[in-house]
């Protein structure tokens, strides 16, 4: 008897702890800012435990979106510090310090489905590539002003460019969101032919001025961390001039 009794336990522990380990917990402030600071993209949901409305739907979604790491935060105490009154899954992201979330109060027929979309949408890196989903969220940022590069994947230096320039984002948070257009899409010869580009010009460099509505185009030639980093810091001094650049 006491032998079946220990292993009821052991497995009832088993269960308890598979259950629990669905999404790590953050019981403090410092567990939270470090969670938040390990990926430039994470959810967390602020909830007070595993039967709260949304968990569920959370643990699923956070399985089809598997790039995000995600986590609870249970303790009501730490939810004041990031603007939450109520239960809410909150994503986080670095390339222009934002936070945005889902008010539980206010989705009633939360699903799933509703959840990956939310995440997908928001999912904007130190150097996102652009696509219909994450148009949505590029230009919803209160960042308005975006450095392109404008390239073809499958290229011999498209790898390198895009960690050279993803490299170079996290100087310019809050200032730039850093975004990857593929030439080598037909969905993407509008945006390329707006600056006045066809899929044989790339790769090349441009920024786009979400306020103004105004484009630039770097010069022709290497794209160098050391040029690119000029062209920001010209058009954060105002020198851009489109007859120049363009």
């Amino acid at each position: 008897m006491p032998g079946a009794l220990f292993l009821c336990l052991l497995v009832s522990s088993v269960i308890a702890a598979e259950k629990d380990s669905a999404l790590p917990r953050l019981n403090n402030t410092k567990d939270v800012e470090a969670f938040i600071d390990s990926a430039e993209v994470v959810v967390i949901g602020f909830l007070e435990g595993e039967e709260s409305y949304g968990y569920k739907e959370l643990v699923e979604a956070v399985k089809q979106v598997s790039s995000v790491p995600a986590a609870i935060c249970p303790v009501k105490e730490v939810w004041a510090e990031y603007n939450l009154s109520s239960d809410a899954i909150t994503l986080f992201r670095k390339a222009d310090n934002h936070q945005e979330n889902i008010d539980l109060s206010e989705a009633k027929n939360l699903k799933a489905d509703g959840i990956v979309n939310f995440i997908s949408v928001n999912e904007i890196r130190y150097i996102t590539e652009y696509n219909q989903v994450t148009a949505v969220g590029l230009f919803n940022s209160e960042v308005k002003t975006h450095l392109l590069l404008l390239a073809n994947k499958g290229s011999k230096d498209f790898v390198e460019l895009k960690e050279r320039l993803g490299a170079l984002a996290p100087e310019y948070t809050g200032k730039f969101l850093f975004v990857l257009l593929n030439g080598a899409l037909k969905s993407n010869l509008k945006p390329l032919e707006y600056f006045g580009l066809k899929p044989k010009d790339l790769p090349r460099v441009g920024i786009y001025d979400g306020k103004s509505d105004t484009k630039w185009l770097l010069p022709e030639g290497e794209i160098s961390t050391e040029r690119v980093r000029e062209f920001c810091e010209s058009f954060l001094r105002g020198e851009l001039k489109v007859s120049s650049y363009y």
